[in-house]
């Protein structure tokens, strides 16, 4: 939402100056992202001012060309070369003097640099009107009041002031604020209440009651009063279409909307100005003087304002005459009906359409207009009258004209405004501060919440209808906390709590355990959104059949639920490749969604994702690849601070993956790891290998062993090591030597570890070679030779016997 700040302050004066009311403003939930300053006239005349013409007379080598000196307030005059034919002594006129940077009307900006002219110097630049950007005009150059002072400034001179465009970031539910006057109204109460009150008063725009009542050839019927409970308009004759004035077009182009003419603009104005849309339809263009608001017909044309015909459906409504639709309601006017140059007499439009037949119509006919933005949100019934009664005055202002019919006001039943009962130990107990009752009766005046009665125990209030996001007490509470002042609520000096048992284990706490220990590693947590495209349904048709798709997505590319969250680590990934980021560890904590037969299902997940080097480029490391390791470490890292066991791999099928293996506890399965498979890759033009791992949080939840505290006394005597270099099948995997080795010896065999694999040359066809640690401790005693030596006997026997292991 853009504001004006000049157009601000036609409504609400105060000495405050623009920083200040975008801190204010901020304070109070209308957070200013952004002051931007608009100027008048591009540069804002910098470097130019008056200068007094004192000497003038013809180049001696240019019969077009004049030598003047101008007196431009300094200790000298400027000697000036001046091609213009009206120059002359005796003259006031604007003066660019060296350095000034000029922004033509048409043209390129250019510096005004000391020069030579058919050898005469030149200091300066006495300017024309479309040199300055103040006009088309070049016939010569500007030649203002005697009464100018040289050396003045042109902007002071002119009387240019600069404005401010403040861009405020709105949420969707307020709806009060989506206008000048609405900013006006909460910036008015939160000056008035400040700790220390800041002087201001506001004024809303005074309108005259139309009072014209005489009949008219014009008819107005309503056939729809769900989709349009209020309807007003009236028919102005005799206007004059043309270019809107000065003061509309610069508070328009302030907030960067593009003028048309002064009846298109005046319905604009008043949109930005209270919020309320409006619409001007060429009277003539009327067919038979009726106009009908109406449901569209199934598959009935029309051609809108931007150049499009559009198919409409019977769920439509439209503004009509006798022969046609004139006008999407709420939504966007059509292109044969609107005000040109031509027009003649207008037909004014203020109506209240609801709020979910325009959202309805804007998302299917794929239109986001300034009108249906507030219409969708909920705009103010009550206010019709009043804009249709601004727009005719400022009309008859600007464009002339007489007004020719009666106000029709066709209206159904709507609600006058919420009812709300406020209590005042309620409100504490949220607040968490006793505010004085004439301070928050005085903060619910100024917000124009009417209080119909008071009790020892509270309020009775009636909001008003535009305030769409406060009917409930609590929402009243949070209007007088914003108003007061987050900042003068104090923090309490003690604190009190209770002590309350969780059950074990706490998700919460695993989670901030388990996401600090992958950042310490060097891993960075994302958050993707929980839709995603249909187009991923594509890469797996078992996920098409339990996608759970959205009724009124908002695009394409948020469709369904997501049903995994390799789609959000692939787009971070893609993101990140064509930012030159390559090297990516990233994790991330979501849900997964999915429709079966028994109805939906919601599962958490953890997801980890390693691509491109293993180290940071540098000269004293290498250069490898991630892998399969890095992405195991990473996960046998997350088992362990959780504090699971028991995890074995193997391998498994899985769509996402070129190859993968599947985790498990006993029969349950924990999730899948292995390098993203292909198509995936290049369905988000990843160009390099990703190896991605997806868990079933809550899985892992079960999986965490109740938490017991036990303790054990350190080892007093020393643990023995024995290695062997085993030549065994290919088919062998290591889980299978760690399974025999521990069933062998299950007293005093404490580790066993993988440290070499070697295949290649020098080893039968279909062999590989393993160097294994086993590491044995008794803790009665210390170890003998014998001893060990027994038990390597019997485990070298045993990988002999079951897994046809040798020495190598």
């Amino acid at each position: 939402m853009k504001i004006s700040f000049n157009w601000l302050k036609s409504y609400i004066h105060t000495s405050l100056d623009v920083q200040q009311v975008a801190d204010v403003l901020t304070s109070i939930g209308l957070e200013v992202e952004s002051v931007e300053r608009v100027e008048k006239v591009p540069g804002g005349l910098a470097g130019v001012v008056v200068g007094h013409v004192v000497e003038c007379g013809k180049h001696p080598d240019a019969d077009r060309l004049s030598l003047t000196k101008v007196d431009v307030g300094g200790a000298e005059p400027l000697s000036i070369v001046c091609g213009a034919p009206n120059v002359a002594q005796g003259q006031k006129v604007l003066v660019a003097t060296i350095g000034a940077k000029l922004y033509p009307t048409e043209g390129e900006p250019f510096v005004i640099k000391k020069g030579k002219i058919r050898g005469a110097e030149s200091h300066g630049m006495i300017c024309a009107e479309d040199e300055l950007g103040l006009g088309k005009s070049h016939a010569g150059i500007m030649v203002l009041d005697e009464s100018a002072v040289p050396g003045t400034p042109a902007a002071d001179m002119l009387g240019l002031s600069d404005d401010f465009c403040l861009e405020i970031g709105l949420t969707p539910n307020r709806t009060d604020a989506f206008s000048h006057f609405g900013v006006a109204r909460d910036l008015y109460a939160a000056l008035r209440n400040a700790e220390v009150p800041v002087e201001a008063a506001i004024a809303k725009p005074e309108v005259m009651a139309i009072d014209k009542s005489e009949q008219s050839t014009m008819n107005v019927s309503v056939e729809h009063a769900e989709a349009c409970p209020r309807y007003a308009g009236v028919l102005l004759k005799g206007v004059k279409v043309g270019p809107s004035p000065s003061w509309l077009q610069e508070r328009l182009q302030a907030i960067g909307q593009r003028c048309i003419n002064n009846i298109v603009d005046i319905t604009n104005f008043i949109q930005h100005e209270v919020g309320q849309p409006m619409h001007a339809f060429d009277a003539a263009r009327i067919a038979g003087s009726h106009v009908r608001v109406r449901m569209a017909g199934e598959g009935e044309k029309i051609t809108t304002l931007d150049g499009v015909e559009r198919t409409l459906s019977d769920q439509d409504l439209v503004i009509a005459d006798e022969e046609k639709a004139m006008c999407i309601a709420g939504v966007l006017g059509g292109s044969e009906s609107g005000v040109s140059e031509q027009t003649v007499d207008v037909f004014l439009e203020s109506a209240y359409f609801h709020p979910v037949f325009v959202r309805k119509t804007a998302k299917r006919q794929g239109i986001h207009s300034d009108s249906s933005f507030r219409f969708e949100r909920g705009c103010d019934p009550h206010q019709v009258i009043w804009a249709l009664q601004r727009a005719v005055q400022l009309i008859r202002q600007e464009a002339g004209g007489e007004v020719a019919s009666q106000v029709f006001d066709i209206r159904d039943d709507f609600q006058v405004a919420h009812k709300v009962d406020f209590n005042w130990k309620r409100s504490l107990r949220l607040i968490g501060k006793d505010i004085p009752k004439e301070t928050v009766k005085q903060i619910l005046t100024d917000l124009e919440i009417c209080i119909t009665a008071e009790t020892e125990e509270g309020l009775q209030l009636e909001v008003p209808l535009y305030r769409t996001d406060v009917q409930r007490e609590a929402d009243v509470v949070e209007e007088i906390l914003r108003i007061y002042g987050y900042n003068r609520v104090e923090i309490p000096t003690r604190m009190q709590s209770s002590l309350s048992h969780h059950a074990q284990p706490d998700a919460e706490q695993l989670q901030h355990k388990v996401s600090d220990m992958l950042v310490s590693l060097g891993f960075h947590e994302t958050q993707s959104m929980s839709l995603s495209g249909a187009r991923f349904l594509s890469l797996n048709e078992a996920m098409a059949s339990t996608a759970v798709e959205i009724l009124n997505p908002l695009s394409g590319d948020l469709a369904i639920m997501r049903q995994s969250l390799a789609y959000g680590a692939m787009q971070a990934v893609e993101l990140n490749q064509n930012h030159r980021n390559a090297d990516l560890r990233l994790f991330e904590f979501g849900k997964v969604y999915h429709k079966y037969a028994s109805g939906f299902h919601e599962e958490r997940r953890v997801s980890i994702t390693v691509t491109g080097r293993r180290n940071p480029e540098s000269w004293s490391t290498s250069s490898d690849k991630v892998s399969f390791v890095d992405l195991r470490a990473a996960v046998d890292a997350l088992c362990a601070a959780m504090g699971i066991r028991g995890v074995q791999y193997k391998a498994g099928e899985h769509a996402f993956f070129a190859e993968s293996i599947e985790l498990s506890q006993g029969k349950q399965s924990l999730g899948y790891v292995g390098n993203v498979h292909a198509s995936l890759l290049k369905t988000f033009d990843v160009k390099q290998e990703v190896w991605y791992a997806e868990l079933n949080w809550d899985a892992l939840l079960k999986a965490v062993p109740a938490s017991k505290v036990s303790y054990r006394q350190p080892e007093k005597f020393p643990a023995v090591r024995r290695d062997l270099s085993l030549l065994i099948d290919k088919a062998v995997r290591y889980a299978d030597i760690e399974k025999v080795a521990f069933e062998t010896e299950r007293k005093l065999l404490r580790e066993v570890n993988l440290f070499d694999v070697y295949e290649g040359k020098n080893l039968d066809a279909g062999k590989k070679s393993y160097a294994v640690s086993f590491t044995m401790q008794d803790s009665g005693k210390t170890m003998t030779d014998q001893q060990v030596d027994q038990i390597m006997t019997r485990i070298q026997a045993a990988l002999a016997e079951k897994l046809g292991a040798s020495l190598r």
